[in-house]
């Protein structure tokens, strides 16, 4: 079955000249074939591109794949709920990943306890997988902490990063590590892999195109995740890159494989080979998972400002989590019972998310001081003192 066109077509910007200096602008997302599991309308018929991958779905059980909807499900009215929260003045800043729900829970299934995540900053559904109390990321959203957790303690899962492709080269640095410390084994229950998440729009950054050398360089246990939504805030793919951004990965020397991200199946069964080989030494890999961001880049963003109803209406009509409740239900896997089941505890889930938020007190005024060295210094002791005593002096008047 040829693989579905993942881009829909568009209208070219005026104000862009670079067809006329550079001929055709190619559309990127038709120029590469994106391995697919799932057809848009949920039946199960895999691409060619996909019948290498196969295997890796006889790991998954039925209680595994009703999980995958689960969190699909219950992910996105966390992202809604915190959403609104925002907008009632609760949260600073809110990134939303709607729409993106399959390339997350499929990738966050296939990484196993002992891998390390890196995220950018919208892997919510990946955070919660992880064992990330979601009013942590709540928390650094309102200004009440700079991190929210320690990584260790929750499914080496680190801290969201703000600095857009900064992160890549974090998780290339502790990549390299852990090939210096030696650790393969050969048991891929054992040895270790890096996984990082990263927008179409980060591949336009110099620390994630130095990432990307470095790890070809010294072959690290390690994979790319690229969640390419097809905006950049208000700057389409089409116009970052002449070519498929895999096609960019394969440059570089990484084994470079596209998806399409709308597919929960294809996402866990892509991420964990690509898992797998690193962990075997086959250096580090790249997933470029085409998937599309159906909400605002954050809250201070206005989409329709760049982008036409009739995209936005087609990608919805791609919805990921409608697509894999129809494949489900065509296997018998789910019922109405497990559904409603579903929503309920997604309902119930939220509502704990926002009494908790609600309950949340202010920043602590000396907050900014901690953490800054390793050990208390008395610098910084002396300065929140101060601090601490300067607002003191306001009295209740504050």
């Amino acid at each position: 079955m040829p693989t579905p066109d993942l881009a829909p077509r568009r209208s070219r910007d005026p104000h862009d000249d670079t067809k006329d200096r550079m001929g055709t602008v190619p559309e990127t997302a038709d120029d590469a074939v994106s391995v697919q599991m799932i057809a848009p309308d949920g039946r199960f018929e895999p691409n060619a591109a996909a019948e290498e991958f196969l295997p890796y779905l006889e790991r998954l059980d039925d209680d595994l794949l009703r999980r995958f909807y689960r969190d699909m499900v219950v992910a996105r009215r966390f992202d809604t709920e915190a959403g609104h929260l925002q907008r009632q003045g609760q949260l600073a800043l809110w990134p939303p990943s709607l729409g993106q729900e399959a390339a997350q829970v499929g990738s966050a299934h296939a990484a196993r306890p002992q891998d390390t995540i890196f995220p950018a900053y919208r892997e919510h559904a990946v955070a919660m997988i992880r064992g990330v109390d979601v009013v942590d990321i709540i928390r650094m959203m309102r200004g009440l902490t700079h991190g929210g957790w320690v990584p260790a303690e929750h499914g080496n899962f680190h801290l969201y990063t703000l600095v857009i492709g900064s992160q890549t080269l974090h998780a290339t640095g502790y990549a390299m590590g852990v090939g210096f410390d030696g650790a393969a084994t050969g048991d891929p229950a054992r040895d270790e892999a890096v996984m990082v998440y990263f927008g179409d729009g980060a591949t336009s950054q110099g620390d994630t195109n130095e990432a990307f050398i470095w790890a070809a360089s010294y072959q690290t246990p390690q994979v790319f995740f690229l969640q390419n939504n097809h905006w950049a805030i208000s700057v389409p793919v089409t116009r970052q890159s002449r070519t498929p951004l895999v096609a960019r990965a394969a440059g570089f020397g990484l084994r470079a494989t596209r998806i399409d991200g709308n597919d929960v199946l294809a996402s866990y069964a892509v991420t964990a080979k690509q898992l797998d080989d690193a962990r075997a030494g086959r250096g580090p890999g790249f997933i470029e998972a085409m998937t599309y961001r159906l909400g605002a880049h954050t809250t201070s963003d206005d989409p329709t400002r760049y982008r036409g109803a009739d995209e936005l209406a087609e990608w919805e009509a791609r919805d990921p989590i409608a697509r894999y409740r129809h494949h489900l239900e065509s296997r018998g896997i789910v019922d109405p019972a497990y559904l409603a089941e579903v929503d309920r505890e997604a309902a119930d889930f939220v509502a704990d998310v926002r009494r908790r938020t609600l309950a949340l007190g202010p920043a602590d005024v000396g907050l900014i001081f901690d953490n800054v060295y390793a050990e208390d210094h008395p610098v910084t002791r002396e300065q929140k003192q101060w601090l601490q005593g300067y607002e003191a002096g306001f009295g209740e008047a504050r």
